[in-house]
């Protein structure tokens, strides 16, 4: 019989990590583990309060599916049993993971994909004032990728300060819906004047009809609006790309049924993480390797990482370890 278990960790940060919405110096995780048989699978969330979770609620969720789980449910039935965001993830990455430890088979040889190696990912700058950033830059100005948090005012500068500081890196930038639409198509141009290749949500979620009714210099890329495959229907015309991050999809299941619809609709496909451990990453990877923007840097933002992790070249990702998951 199944047995269902989780625990609360938190998880320090390097520094601080500053968004549109806040400053924090570490971050809640929920451990999810499912053992059967003598192998144990393991999945990690993070419950995000922009959505209405936290860890008490994460932790209720899971919960409440404990006996469904110990009596077999899989990842299909676990579909129904909760809803698309953290507290699913955990339990979906948990039942993939016990399912390639008790065959002995990696998770992506389960369903015919190679394994997930040299992966290439964004590196993050928090927001700050842009001389700050420009600091932070000049010393990431070597990775490829770099995404630079926004917030409003000043954001034009900031975008410059770290294209001075850094030439030769490509650059996403990601307001956190802390845009307004009366600027917007301002400041969409001029990030294309800054050679910037993706805009992130710069909207709010619940106000984004605008991004309609303008010329989108830069492609834009929805991630508060987008969670799951119902999420699509409005989504068109909107945007160019979709952010997938595990947490929001409740799961890799979902988020490969969600790689597919979209890539049907046309939309560009980008996988993100929250701020998390190389146990959030690892199942994360499997839809990195469909995706054109890939920021997976939670661990490398980490004062320090699980044991053992997956190993990252500067900003290349190896493929995880079997003990860490998969």
């Amino acid at each position: 019989m199944r047995r269902l278990s989780h625990r609360a960790e938190a998880l320090p940060i390097r520094g601080a990590f500053t968004i549109s919405r806040g400053s924090r110096t570490e971050t809640l995780a929920v451990v999810c583990e499912i053992e059967e048989g003598g192998a144990i699978g393991r999945g990690e969330c993070v419950p995000y309060p922009r959505y209405g979770e936290s860890v008490e609620s994460v932790s209720e969720q899971i919960d409440s599916i404990a006996a469904s789980v110990a009596e077999g449910a899989d990842r299909a039935a676990l579909q129904g049993l909760l809803p698309a965001g953290a507290a699913r993830n955990a339990v979906d990455c948990a039942l993939w993971d016990l399912e390639a430890k008790s065959s002995g088979v990696r998770a992506w040889d389960l369903i015919g994909m190679p394994a997930p190696d040299g992966i290439v990912t964004a590196y993050t700058l928090s927001l700050d004032e842009p001389a700050r950033m420009a600091d932070a830059a000049r010393a990431a100005a070597d990775r490829p990728v770099l995404k630079i948090k926004l917030g409003g005012a000043g954001d034009t500068e900031r975008v410059a300060a770290v294209r001075e500081a850094a030439p030769r890196a490509r650059l996403i930038v990601d307001a956190n819906e802390g845009w307004g639409a009366a600027e917007l198509e301002a400041r969409i141009t001029a990030m294309a004047e800054l050679g910037v290749a993706l805009v992130e949500q710069p909207l709010p979620a619940a106000d984004d009809a605008a991004l309609a009714r303008i010329e989108r210099a830069v492609p834009v890329c929805a991630d508060e609006s987008c969670h799951d495959r119902v999420s699509l229907e409005r989504l068109a015309g909107r945007y160019d790309y979709i952010n997938i991050k595990l947490d929001k999809t409740g799961g890799l299941t979902e988020a490969l049924a969600l790689v597919d619809e979209a890539e049907r609709r046309g939309f560009g496909i980008m996988v993100g993480c929250m701020l998390s451990s190389s146990l959030a990453m690892a199942p994360a990877m499997m839809v990195a390797a469909r995706a054109s923007f890939v920021d997976l840097d939670g661990p490398l933002l980490l004062a320090r990482d699980r044991e053992p992790g997956i190993r990252y070249e500067g900003s290349i990702m190896r493929t995880p370890p079997s003990e860490l998951w998969g």
